[in-house]
């Protein structure tokens, strides 16, 4: 029986749609494709996750990943996120 996904949640609200989330969202999805993730992670859009002065937000789990852009989402990823989930 596989195991239960764990959720990733990425904030959609106004300050970060202004920010470009929507330009986020597929280069996220595509990573944790490329790292075999999307068997395990589950990632969801969730309305606002507080600290909107500091770019789009990310969650998963206890951690909290700020100042995501389009330009520096891959890199965020593979420096800063991607050791939290593996």
């Amino acid at each position: 029986m596989p195991s239960e996904k764990r959720d990733m949640f990425l904030c959609m609200g106004s300050a970060c749609h202004q920010a470009g989330v929507y330009d986020v969202l597929p280069k996220l999805q595509k990573l944790l494709a490329e790292n075999g993730l999307d068997d395990t992670i589950e990632l969801k859009g969730a309305f606002c996750l507080g600290p909107c002065t500091k770019g789009i937000v990310l969650t998963f789990e206890d951690h909290v990943f700020t100042r995501l852009s389009p330009a520096n989402v891959e890199h965020q990823f593979r420096t800063k996120i991607l050791p939290v989930l593996k």
